[in-house]
């Protein structure tokens, strides 16, 4: 058992005690344990690998268990749940950061080095990486950042159920508090008006709120985005139950009338949507985002670029981090004006349209159909003419596209995946494709999903599994912070072959 005082003596100085407990536990090995934890090696058995897997939980529940902090305002319960390193200064949070992303990086150094047993690494691999990571690339903005924040609905501190905030507690311990998010840091105060108008309404409305879907009622989160010149664009979820459109109706004119010249008019938003769903998430095709007043898009300015985004697309929350973020990607990128890009989960458009002038043509691939034509007519907005978007699933699209290419011309390719990381056919298809010699891959949890597509990338060539060209290797590593305060960053690994 690791004792509390044994952890304290390697705290940096400048961390009082007090401020580590409220540290999230994974960085607690980085900063206590210079010690490395890998994952199996590329060919291990799954038996082995499931052994691993063990000892590393029974590693972590070796740790002392965190301190609850029951004891605390329920404010500052928040801002540890929801941005768990605001207690720290931003230098210490730029080196927690970074020691993270190396001890996630070990991991996979250990796992290409071919270590027999990733717990027990050999000493010429054990702390050391097989390529440089350099240090994590400050935000320019530290607090109010995010220009998209989505708010819960659930009961509040007093019981109330219509209370908008963000959660404290899980529904596995049926322990849920909605907390208003009044004092987070990350948040600008457009948003938080935005939820305590919305929370005002829904308390004035007859309709009940839908906590769960089973147990009925009908009012649900709200998603509220802005950019860096004002505008605001709302969306409100709504559960129809059993409600007829008909029925649905007069609800939807009361919300309208409430931020037009009601009480919520004092946001000033620019767009206000409604999205009527029975899933947890909808996409615009399953069930269509309403504009119920306003403007349909929100528009943003990014490396002297012009960007529209829909309501359901996908844009970096930090738009002065994504414009650091999209600028390093352009210097790894080493592109010339006879290279393609493939860009995959390309969004809007923002990295290959940034990239487009320094290559010969940008194909980019997007799932959601709305955030492909967004890109598309982003390219048009900026005049840039050598861009190509696709909508569909890039495990789908992506191999078609590239057989079609001309195999002489060459490719590179970036990837910017949600936590899910990269569908199998997708790494299959660019590992398969000799031309591509170069991808950047963007990851926001590299040690989740993402690691699995890093050694489909990198492993040795296994018919079995279909991967068959030469194998990628890992030559640098950056990290980004575009979520100051909290315990998250992107990750940009280049590799090459």
């Amino acid at each position: 058992m690791v004792t509390v005082r044994f952890l304290c003596q390697f705290l940096p100085q400048k961390i009082p005690i007090w401020t580590w407990y409220h540290v999230p536990r994974r960085f607690w090995s980085c900063v206590a344990i210079d010690k490395t934890i890998c994952q199996e090696n590329t060919g291990v058995s799954e038996d082995q690998s499931k052994s691993w897997i063990k000892k590393k939980k029974k590693k972590q529940h070796s740790l002392p268990p965190k301190p609850a902090n029951d004891h605390l305002p329920w404010e500052e319960r928040l801002a540890d749940a929801v941005t768990p390193l605001w207690r720290l200064s931003y230098e210490e949070q730029l080196q927690l950061k970074f020691e993270e992303q190396k001890r996630i990086l070990l991991q996979l150094s250990a796992r290409l080095s071919g270590d027999a047993d990733p717990w027990n690494p050999q000493p010429r691999t054990r702390g050391q990486l097989s390529f440089p990571l350099l240090p994590t690339l400050p935000s320019p903005v530290l607090d109010g950042y995010r220009n998209k924040s989505t708010f819960s609905v659930n009961r509040g501190i007093d019981g109330d159920p219509k209370t908008v905030g963000f959660y404290v507690g899980t529904g596995k311990g049926r322990n849920i508090v909605c907390v208003r998010s009044d004092h987070l840091l990350n948040m600008p105060e457009k948003h938080k008006e935005v939820a305590r108008f919305y929370e005002e309404f829904i308390r004035q409305s007859p309709l009940e709120p839908c906590i769960l879907f089973h147990e009925g009622g009908h009012w649900r989160e709200i998603t509220v985005r802005t950019n860096a010149v004002g505008s605001t664009m709302a969306i409100v979820y709504f559960h129809p139950q059993n409600l007829t459109q008909e029925e649905i109706q007069p609800h939807k004119e009361t919300l309208v009338e409430f931020f037009t010249h009601g009480p919520g008019a004092a946001c000033q938003l620019t767009s206000l949507y409604f999205q009527e769903s029975s899933m947890t998430r909808c996409t615009n095709e399953q069930s269509p985002y309403q504009l119920l007043y306003g403007e349909p898009y929100i528009f943003e300015e990014l490396l002297g670029l012009r960007f529209r985004i829909s309501a359901d697309a996908f844009f970096q929350v930090n738009t002065s981090g994504a414009e650091v973020l999209y600028r390093t990607v352009g210097e790894l990128s080493k592109a010339d004006r006879s290279s393609i890009l493939i860009d995959v989960c390309c969004g809007t458009g923002a990295i290959g349209l940034s990239l487009s002038k320094g290559v010969e043509q940008v194909i980019g691939i997007e799932l959601i159909e709305q955030a492909a034509q967004d890109a598309a007519h982003n390219a048009s907005l900026n005049g840039i003419s050598n861009c190509d978007f696709h909508s569909g699933k890039a495990e789908v699209v992506l191999p078609q596209l590239l057989l079609s290419l001309d195999s002489a011309a060459p490719l590179f390719a970036t990837v910017n995946p949600s936590r899910a990381g990269l569908h199998y056919r997708v790494t299959r298809a660019i590992r398969n494709c000799t031309s591509i010699r170069r991808l950047i891959y963007i990851s926001c949890k590299p040690d989740g999903e993402a690691m699995r597509n890093f050694a489909e990338l990198c492993c040795p060539p296994d018919r079995q599994k279909k991967l068959l060209g030469d194998p990628f290797v890992p030559t640098i590593a950056i990290p980004v912070d575009m979520f100051p305060h909290t315990a998250h960053c992107e990750l940009v690994l280049v590799f090459e072959r």
